[in-house]
This record gives C-alpha cells, structure tokens and sequence, in this order.
C-alpha cells in the first residue's frame, strides 16, 4: 500500500479561506502546503536553486494577487491544473530571459526550454510533489505522538520500502511486531490526513 494514496485528492474551502486575503492562518498553511511542492516543480524544469527560490515567491504572490480578484472557481479547471500552468510560464519567463552559459551550451538550454514547454509533465510533476507535501505535514503532526521504534518501523517498511525481515533485526524486534507497529502508525495517519481534510471541508 502507498502512503501517498492517504492523501486527500482537492482542499478546495481552503482555497475559500485564502481568497480575499483576510485569514492568515489559509494564507500560511497554503505556503507550507504549496511552497515546497511549487519550488520542487520548478526546479523541475532545470532552474538553479536561487532562481527557483525568487520564482517561487513570483507564484506564490501571483496566486495570492488572482484569488484576492477572484476565488477560484473549480468548475473552470481544477486549482492544481491552473497553478501548474502559472508555474509553467514563470518558469518559461526565467528560462527564456536568460542567456545558455558557455559551460553549458546552447543544447542545455534547449533541453530546459523543451522540458518547461511539456504542459502535461509539469502538472503531474507538480501534483506529485502537493501529494508528497500534504503527507509529510500528516507525518509531522503525528511522529510525537508514537516511540521511536515504532515510528522507525513504519518510516523504514512503509516509505523507505525496506524489508520486514532487514528492519526487524535492525530493530531488534520480531517480525510481527515490526507488522503491528507499522499498521498503527498507517492508521493513525489516515485519521490525520482525514482530519486534515475535514478541516477544510
């Protein structure tokens, strides 16, 4: 089983409380949700680290300036479907504007340029890196509540993908217990992600 599969597929209230611009807690848990996922996409497309910083703070604000005009209106297209385009073309503006480095040639830039135009590949992108976001902020709300073994066998089995069998005796733990702890932690987690998305219903 994936863990990303405990992700809620759309948070759209949110995007309710951020328009208009009045509830900074929306506008703060937007970034924490969103920026991580928006700097990942765009780095993506072959931006170096601080390009990719200075245009992820160029989205975020253009997202914050559209829905204060206008909330989001999901019928017209899915939200994640629209940032993915207003990521496509900041980082398009980027790529375009600057100069191929000697070092790197003309064929480096044409490979970047080719990669950003790719609409489909960076949406999926983008939508991957949200799903991953929204389940490590799930992850992060619940580690304090478990032992530290019992996180690891989880974190270890379940995300990392290694052996039952390698993690018990990494552990010192028998095989059914490594079972058992990983079940709670994956049910609990879902409780989370499920309050998470009750939050913004």
């Amino acid at each position: 089983m994936s863990v990303h599969s405990l992700v809620p597929e759309t948070r759209q209230s949110l995007l309710v409380r951020v328009s208009g611009g009045a509830d900074e807690r929306a506008w703060e848990e937007f970034v924490e949700l969103y920026g991580p996922a928006i700097y990942r996409a765009i780095r993506y497309y072959g931006l170096q680290d601080a390009d990719a910083q200075d245009t992820t703070q160029q989205v975020l604000m253009s997202v914050a300036r559209a829905l204060e005009q206008r909330p989001h209106d999901p019928s017209r297209a899915r939200f994640r479907t629209w940032l993915s385009r207003v990521i496509r073309n900041a980082a398009l503006n980027v790529i375009r504007q600057s100069k191929p480095d000697r070092g790197t040639g003309d064929s480096e830039w044409v490979r970047r340029l080719s990669r950003v135009e790719d609409e489909q590949d960076g949406a999926d992108v983008l939508e991957q890196e949200y799903q991953k976001e929204l389940f490590r902020k799930a992850a992060r709300d619940i580690e304090p509540e478990f032992a530290e073994d019992t996180w690891q066998a989880f974190w270890l089995t379940a995300v990392e993908g290694r052996e039952i069998t390698e993690v018990a005796r990494q552990l010192s733990k028998k095989v059914g217990s490594i079972y058992a702890a990983r079940s709670r932690v994956i049910r609990r987690l879902r409780q989370q992600v499920q309050l998470l998305a009750a939050q913004d219903a």
